[in-house]
């Protein structure tokens, strides 16, 4: 089956679109990457995003706005994936959205808002979507996040030791995947939340990220407010659990430098990059992790990934690059493998990692232009996932 995911994050800079090949060999999910492409969201409806994403307030005139104008971007990046990786036919095309707001009250997932409306999709290309993926795992009492890490889970289960994959994206997460009992999941804290928003203000919005992290390298982290930043409560909290830019934003930031002496500009950047540095590799300490396999925007910080291996004092980084799977495509090819999970009649979650009280199938299906892709579920289900390079 020939599927597409399409994936924006919580840095919400581009759409990422990743076309895969997959097939049930037994009980082996095999993926064949057939490439990726990323496309920018344009400036206008960037800036929508900016202004209604929390602390903002907002309306529902622009909730619906943005509904629309998401879900056409997500369209023509669905449109130019099937032209440009697919030969010009896809057999499922799966939008994780754009999350706008992620609910969660007293360490429990209430409810999770993706924006991009599917129908623009299904009619720009005649082709069935699968979306609306995480609110199913709220509803069974799981906290809707990191829905990646049943991806994690069949990739890695066979690594010796105890491997971690770790997502640097806006908010960092990380799939834990013992030899020995259950796996688990969870956001670690912010990775590139902070820091995107500090540069944008610092910078009067001329820069959107710190590039090649030239700022941190200059600063110093400044002792005062990174205690005052490790002392969130939310590092604490037993997982499973999650959180968004509901927390980790810029006003956030600013109630932690309250009263405190004014901090240069390339210091405070430092500190917040030693912060996802400490939390994650805090993480990664907490649960035994003996290798730690990366993806996401923040491992082209070279600053932010230096800090990272000396916090992680000796466990070894690598990318998934070096394991096979492009990192800048690792979300969008994982929500491919969830869709295709889906129109198998197949559990999308593991209810250790996410929380929920059972495995569910997730999302909503549009239908496209035909038949609906839908197959009868497998005798079993899968318990690994292998990758075949062949299709790159």
């Amino acid at each position: 089956m020939r599927v597409i995911g399409l994936m924006s994050g919580t840095s919400y800079d581009a759409i990422d679109a990743a076309a895969a090949d997959l097939r049930l060999e037994d009980d082996r999910i095999v993926l064949t990457p057939l490439g990726m492409l990323s496309r920018p969201y344009p400036e206008a409806l960037r800036a929508d995003l900016t202004a209604t994403l929390p602390p903002a307030t907002t309306s529902t005139e622009q909730v619906c706005r943005l509904d629309t104008g998401i879900g056409q971007a997500f369209a023509g990046a669905a449109k130019q994936a099937v032209e440009q990786l697919c030969g010009g036919h896809a057999d499922v095309i799966v939008s994780h959205g754009q999350t706008v707001f992620h609910w969660v009250d007293n360490g429990e997932a209430r409810g999770t808002l993706q924006l991009g409306q599917p129908a623009w999709i299904a009619e720009a290309t005649g082709t069935t979507v699968v979306s609306d993926l995480r609110s199913r795992d709220i509803a069974a009492g799981g906290q809707g996040a990191p829905l990646v890490s049943i991806f994690d889970v069949l990739w890695l289960r066979r690594r010796a030791g105890t491997p971690v994959a770790l997502n640097l994206g806006g908010i960092a997460n990380i799939t834990v995947v013992p030899q020995a009992g259950d796996p688990i999941a969870f956001d670690t804290g912010p990775a590139n939340a902070l820091m995107d928003a500090v540069v944008r203000e610092l910078t009067g919005g001329r820069s959107t990220f710190d590039a090649d992290g030239v700022m941190a390298g200059r600063g110093k982290v400044h002792p005062g407010l990174f205690e005052r930043l490790l002392a969130e409560p939310y590092y604490q909290r037993p997982a499973p659990k999650s959180t968004g830019k509901e927390l980790f934003h810029l006003s956030y930031l600013a109630s932690m430098m309250a009263g405190l002496p004014e901090i240069a500009p390339d210091d405070l950047v430092a500190t917040v990059t030693a912060l996802t540095a400490r939390t994650v590799a805090d993480a990664v300490h907490a649960y035994g992790g003996t290798e730690v396999i990366a993806a996401g925007g923040g491992i082209r910080n070279p600053v932010l990934m230096h800090r990272l291996v000396e916090e992680l004092r000796g466990v070894p980084v690598r990318s998934t690059d070096e394991l096979g799977l492009p990192s800048a495509a690792k979300e969008a090819y994982a929500f491919a493998v969830l869709g295709f999970l889906t129109v198998n009649g197949l559990g999308g979650t593991v209810p250790s990692c996410t929380g929920a009280r059972h495995s569910s199938v997730l999302g909503s299906i549009t239908p496209g232009s035909g038949q609906l892709p839908l197959f009868l579920p497998p005798e079993r289900a899968p318990v690994a996932l292998n990758l075949d390079p062949g299709g790159v």
